[in-house]
């Protein structure tokens, strides 16, 4: 299914086209020190948007990961905490971890895509714990005639206030990162120019402290470029590499440490990109593959960082897992199941309806230690094989219809980490993809291993 792309920033800049890169995923945190402690999990936070809207909404949306890979979204996809003020929705949020603990979040107000609205306000909780979202308020940022886009905030010892980093368009007439300080997230100190290289930029993401560099991450001319400081003074940083980008653009760079590897995140058009090193100070990034991340179902330009693991514990508590899965092509990792025109595919993401993409793996109709494959968004109807294909048909309640419904997972064929699924009345053949199309054939090749590999999540 085809579909126009959601305007982007990227668009309204007028920035120039972007170097073609292939290119994938694996996260961590954002404007943290690099001497922060490795092995806890991590929250996301993030807004939906999807092609025809299905999937669009500018509230504030949580996911976890216990590894930073692999992303599970809270709430069942749906918002925690919607704005009240301004224009009613948000973009780019943020959380940051304060000193005592606790966390502020700060997203732009912005409900929805007119990049010419003004605003020098951004949306600002305060949240004991991510289950509770307090003191909503606009916080005033500025005075020009222009927006505040994407915040992000960090501590700054050296002036015992936490920094207040966004884009606005100042008297030079362009867009320039700028800086407020402050101890509250009440009040603040009057803007000044944190970073202007003498172009367009926007999106500012920081790495603090990594062998006592200061690295800054941001969006210019379609792509992510890199500039560095060994301060946090407003107007130290210079620009030390070229710029990273899928054909097409990207926007929203993310800095991120997992493991001891070093990932700049981005975001073009709810599609995910990642690539990593292990030295920040190269400059020089290699693309990560795809299979090893998940990133939550239509999520937009997010905001990662570490958590305790109590509060991870506490927040999947409170909010639930998801009722459903999707199932990933190992081969064709940009690809999910879906259902379409009652045929089962694997389709790049993103598309709509989204739903056709969501499953309820159940226990299966004619053997509960095997697994059928139940439709959220037609519960009526299962995946089956009917002459060897995957259909999207209604239960009949005929003791066929079960078997052919019923499928055994097994180890991936092509990776035991992922998983496969074996037929039920047809034990020789597993289901795997050919020509996008889901069906179940014997798997006598390594090609068709990889075709019938999936990974299961959500």
């Amino acid at each position: 299914m085809s579909a126009t792309r959601l305007p982007s920033r990227r668009l309204f800049l007028g920035m120039a086209a972007a170097v073609p890169v292939t290119m994938t995923g694996a996260l961590t945190i954002g404007s943290q020190s690099a001497s922060a402690a490795t092995g806890s999990p991590f929250v996301m936070g993030y807004f939906t948007e999807s092609r025809r809207g299905l999937g669009t909404n500018y509230g504030l949306h949580l996911a976890v990961s216990t590894d930073g890979l692999q992303w599970m979204p809270l709430n069942q996809n749906n918002p925690v905490v919607t704005p009240t003020g301004g224009d009613g929705g948000l973009r780019d949020p943020f959380i940051l971890p304060k000193q005592d603990g606790t966390f502020v979040v700060m997203a732009t107000d912005l409900k929805g895509t007119d990049w010419t609205k003004q605003s020098q306000y951004i949306h600002v909780w305060d949240s004991a714990d991510l289950r509770s979202f307090d003191n909503y308020r606009l916080l005033k940022l500025h005075s020009m005639a222009t927006h505040s886009w994407a915040p992000e905030a960090f501590w700054d010892a050296s002036r015992g206030r936490y920094a207040i980093i966004y884009s606005s368009v100042n008297s030079s007439g362009h867009n320039v990162i700028m800086v407020n300080y402050t101890t509250d997230f009440r009040t603040v100190t009057s803007p000044q120019v944190f970073f202007d290289p003498g172009y367009d930029v926007i999106d500012g993401s920081l790495a603090m402290n990594v062998n006592g560099v200061n690295y800054l991450y941001f969006k210019a001319r379609n792509s992510l470029v890199g500039a560095k400081s060994t301060s946090l003074n407003p107007g130290s940083f210079t620009v030390f590499t070229s710029g990273l980008a899928p054909q097409g653009g990207i926007e929203a760079p993310i800095l991120a440490q997992a493991s001891g590897t070093w990932y700049l995140w981005g975001d073009a058009n709810a599609v995910f990109y990642a690539w990593q090193t292990n030295d920040l100070s190269t400059g020089t990034w290699t693309a990560t593959d795809r299979r090893v991340y998940t990133q939550p179902l239509n999520s937009k330009h997010a905001g990662i960082q570490r958590i305790p693991q109590s509060v991870y514990d506490n927040m999947v508590a409170k909010w639930g897992k998801p009722a459903w899965n999707r199932l990933k092509s190992y081969n064709f990792p940009d690809r999910y199941w879906r259902h379409a025109d009652s045929i089962g595919r694997i389709d790049q993401y993103p598309f709509d309806p989204y739903t056709d993409s969501e499953w309820k793996l159940v226990p299966g109709l004619a053997d509960s230690s095997g697994v059928s494959f139940q439709s959220v968004n037609d519960p009526t109807r299962y995946l089956r094989h009917a002459y060897y294909q995957l259909r999207l048909d209604v239960n009949d309640g005929t003791t066929r219809f079960a078997q052919d419904a019923t499928f055994h997972k097994t180890a991936g064929l092509a990776d035991p980490s992922w998983s496969s699924f074996r037929s039920h009345n047809h034990p020789d053949r597993y289901i795997r993809h050919y020509d996008y199309v889901l069906r179940i054939d014997p798997i006598p090749t390594a090609v068709g291993r990889a075709d019938a590999t999936f990974s299961v999540w959500c």
